[in-house]
């Protein structure tokens, strides 16, 4: 069993070391294997409700009904958010709602649009 990441090109599970770089025998990208370590630290992935990845200006349905502090009303199920910004603090996601203006939400309240 191998502990080298996956090609990042074709996701081919067989990749090699061939000194300092990593090779892939299937569509022969080659990559350095400090890269990719790095890659994997900063990467965090954003997931909605049902396990799909989220990325910035993506457009998202929220499935809760969602009261809103301080008596601003109830963003409803079924709402369009559109051209989101994923940004890394506790509610992950920033954008602007019509009639409601800009507003944080969790992942796990919305679901991707596709």
């Amino acid at each position: 069993m191998s502990a080298l990441p996956p090609c990042p090109k074709c996701s081919s599970e067989y990749t090699y070391e061939d000194g300092a770089q990593l090779v892939c025998p299937e569509c022969a990208h080659e990559w350095s294997a400090g890269a990719a370590a790095e890659a994997d630290e900063g990467a965090r992935v954003y997931r909605d409700s049902v396990g799909n990845v989220l990325q910035d200006g993506d457009t998202v349905t929220v499935i809760k009904d969602l009261k809103l502090k301080g008596g601003g009303g109830t963003v409803k199920v079924g709402t369009k958010v559109k051209n989101i910004r994923l940004v890394d603090a506790d509610h992950d996601i920033d954008c602007k709602i019509d009639g409601f203006g800009a507003m944080s939400l969790k992942t796990e309240f919305v679901k991707k649009v596709v």
